[in-house]
């Protein structure tokens, strides 16, 4: 399964977050539509020198040593459908991390890691292709299964170990971040919840959020531990446990967050990297949001056209009335949520956020279709179950836990919001993107779910400003993507140094799955023989 760059954590409340770009560069790219002055103070990104305890100290040196014991996937897996997947030939191990880098010595936790061996000549194999599939909050391990299918006939599995790890708080890494149960989420209660767009906060809801979820995850300092830059420091471990003097990493979107802090953290330590659906790292959380926005807005309407040309289309036949039509099937799911298969029900938050899912990919639209139609109907199972598929609910009825995960790492990265600026931000959500639009005033109801966190930011905007001795990288941008602007990509190319491939279409990212000719010939040849396309290549989907 896909997964994707949901940008910031947001409350109840919270419209679909939105990806980077730079804020001078904002009001071009939105034209007319009214763009949010940012009033957070932006923090400045940690320099290379400055990111923290480097490989050559001697209190890390017991982690630099470590060498990975790979064996029985048995017991790894949070629900049945991970469980299923993590079989042979795979091979499962658990890397050892300081909690606190700043503190070797003390608290350690475990990093899941998941292993296909390289399936050629052994004499031919080349490293570790270390993968990350998005989120934040999505399982490395579960990519490097899907990866290994989606790639079958590839080159890159003769010639890489291809490696997939859970990062810090995620998945079957141990602690992980909890904070509900699966039957609070089932029933829509779940205030991590990524896509959500109405309720009302009080002052009190982020502190009792940041505690229970503190009390599900082992404790506060769990909680503030899982930020971006940390998971670049435990894969730098992971890097030497797996032999590799170089890392070889594919990230896509979030990942390409978290492949540039890596690279301007470690960056003489990078033999080739690929970054997929690029997050801005020049943007807040504000920016990214309504960039984000804009980019769903822009398909929604895309899907609206696509479902005019059928006399039934539930959405009617006019596409310019699309978002009225929308609008008059969700609303009232704010007060009357209707049934969604054996007990349960769809939300407002619900039926948004599973329709922006849906958005991510053309394929999904008929499935998209099919349940407004039945929502028309008071039958919400569909759109419900679209939603699940990205939130991370198995097959079964267990839930991933990336919905905590996504929120505690952003959390972490970001800088918090006053009560204030969150209102002025979903007021111009609501206009840049009005499918997803309430009807109702924010102002005094509205809160950032991060107001309480624990802990203070730790990622940096900009970030990737002072990336030294990083080997030329690919860059992979999809013109129609919605989540992460097209436009993103140069932006990260002109700060770390790069080759931007252009694909043109409208998906999410395309490379790791290994869907298009074109582009998988590209990302074979960059990785094995480091090779970058001309900076004038295109692909098309």
């Amino acid at each position: 399964m896909a997964l994707f760059d949901s940008g910031p954590p947001v409350d109840r409340s919270a419209a679909p977050p939105a990806p980077r770009r730079a804020a001078a560069r904002l009001g071009a790219a939105l034209g007319a539509t009214a763009v949010l002055t940012l009033s957070a103070a932006c923090t400045d990104a940690p320099t290379s020198a400055e990111s923290g305890p480097r490989p050559s100290d001697a209190a890390l040196a017991v982690y630099y040593g470590q060498k990975l014991s790979f064996g029985s996937c048995a017991g790894y897996g949070t629900t049945p459908g991970e469980k299923k997947q993590y079989v042979e030939p795979f091979e499962c191990a658990r890397l050892t991390v300081p909690l606190d880098y700043q503190d070797p010595k003390g608290r350690t936790i475990q990093v899941a890691v998941l292993r296909l061996p390289a399936q050629g000549d052994p004499g031919q194999r080349i490293g570790s292709l270390v993968l990350n599939p998005g989120g934040p909050g999505g399982s490395g391990m579960t990519q490097a299964t899907t990866f290994a299918a989606a790639q079958a006939k590839s080159p890159l599995l003769r010639r890489f170990d291809v490696v997939g790890f859970d990062p810090r708080g995620v998945g079957s890494s141990t602690p992980a971040i909890g904070c509900f149960t699966d039957a609070e989420r089932d029933r829509g209660e779940d205030q991590t919840t990524l896509l959500a767009s109405s309720g009302q906060w009080t002052a009190e809801d982020p502190r009792r959020l940041a505690e229970r979820c503190a009390k599900g995850s082992g404790g506060t300092e769990i909680l503030s531990a899982v930020g971006t830059r940390n998971v670049a420091r435990d894969m730098d471990v992971l890097r030497s446990a797996l032999d590799d003097e170089k890392l070889t990493f594919a990230g896509q979107s979030y990942g390409t967050r978290l492949g540039a802090v890596y690279a301007e953290m470690f960056g003489r330590n990078v033999r080739a990297m690929v970054l997929d659906g690029v997050t801005d790292p020049t943007l807040e959380n504000p920016q990214r949001r309504l960039t984000q926005q804009a980019g769903f807005q822009q398909n929604f309407e895309k899907l609206a056209a696509f479902c005019a040309t059928s006399r039934d289309c539930p959405l009617g036949t006019d596409p310019a009335r699309a978002t009225d039509a929308f609008q008059k099937l969700v609303q009232p799911l704010i007060d009357k949520p209707v049934p969604a298969g054996p007990g349960r029900t769809l939300n407002f938050n619900q039926a948004t956020g599973g329709v922006t899912a849906g958005l991510y990919y053309p394929e999904a639209w008929p499935k998209l279709i099919k349940g407004l139609t039945q929502l028309k109907q008071g039958d919400g199972a569909q759109i419900l179950k679209v939603g699940d598929v990205f939130g991370g609910r198995d097959a079964s009825g267990g839930w991933t836990n990336f919905l905590e995960a996504n929120l505690a790492v952003n959390c972490n990265d970001e800088v918090r919001r006053t009560p204030g600026q969150e209102a002025r931000l979903r007021a111009d959500i609501a206009r840049t993107s009005p499918y997803v639009a309430t009807g109702r005033n924010v102002d005094g109801v509205t809160r950032d779910a991060c107001e309480s966190w624990p802990g203070e930011p730790s990622l940096g905007i900009p970030y990737a400003q002072d990336v030294k001795d990083l080997p030329d990288t690919l860059i992979i941008s999809v013109t129609g993507d919605p989540a992460t602007p097209y436009a993103a990509g140069k932006v990260l190319a002109d700060e770390i140094g790069g080759t931007v491939l252009t694909v043109e279409g409208a998906r999410h990212t395309v490379a790791q799955e290994g869907i298009n000719p074109c582009v998988n010939a590209v990302f074979a040849e960059y990785l094995i023989d480091l090779k970058v396309p001309a900076e004038d290549r295109r692909c098309r989907l």
